[in-house]
């Protein structure tokens, strides 16, 4: 009855359309103000204030100061995968409940349809193919509840500069834990998780993918579209 009562709880909480509107700001991995997620949300700031103190409480949401400064994150890559798959099941919902036609998943921007964060890691259709590659070439053993890299897959991520000791992108060994995720817009999973957060890293230091200042948007540059055909087979637009 506990976990009934907490199931129902979070879904109460994320069910409001203003905290709904913060958690969906915070899908790019940012750390905001209550300001700018007051802003984000469309609602006052004391009223986003409250909002937040309940999403801290849930943990939903964590908070880290600097100084005089308070930013609000998502708490944790669970509940980005969360969000993320959320987004997915209410545009199947609302096509079959007939309220979408004809039925459009994910964002209508090309760009952010093409790769785009979710949370910590990468999304969209390039983050779809390199799944897709990695599987085909056994780098990888995906299943529904999470994957294991493979000798062959961790030949690869040594290769792209994949930190396994220490860092942000440090991976324990000797079975490196990944989190399928559903993607929002293609409907098909992506890699999340300690692997799909330690691929992007690789990605980004090698100037492959370079993430827009302002929202969820990656860019892939020249060189990241050719090594990235080269490594996954991701077929350039």
């Amino acid at each position: 009855m506990t976990n009934i009562a907490s199931l129902a709880g979070v879904a109460a909480l994320i069910g409001d359309p203003a905290r709904a509107a913060i958690l969906v700001t915070l899908m790019d991995g940012r750390a905001l103000t209550a300001g700018e997620l007051a802003t984000a949300a469309g609602v006052t700031a004391p009223t986003a204030s409250g909002h937040l103190g309940r999403l801290l409480d849930t943990g939903l949401l964590a908070l880290e100061r600097q100084g005089r400064h308070r930013y609000y994150r998502i708490a944790s890559a669970s509940v980005a995968a969360l969000i993320e798959s959320m987004m997915s099941l209410s545009g199947e919902l609302s096509a079959a409940a007939g309220r979408v036609k004809p039925v459009w998943t994910g964002p209508r921007d090309q760009a952010l349809r093409r790769a785009r964060l979710c949370y910590d890691h990468l999304a969209g259709e390039v983050a779809v193919a390199i799944a897709d590659g990695i599987v085909a070439r056994g780098q990888l053993d995906f299943g529904p509840d999470g994957g294991v890299i493979t000798e062959r897959g961790r030949n690869l991520l040594a290769e792209l500069g994949v930190d396994w000791g220490s860092g942000r992108s440090a991976i324990p060994r000797p079975a490196a834990f990944c989190l399928p995720c559903l993607d929002w817009s293609e409907r098909r999973l992506h890699v999340g998780g300690l692997i799909g957060r330690a691929m992007y890293d690789g990605f980004a230091r090698r100037g492959w993918v370079r993430r827009c200042k302002v929202g969820r948007t990656v860019s892939i540059t020249s060189l990241g579209a050719s090594e990235l055909n080269r490594h996954f087979g991701v077929a350039s637009t």
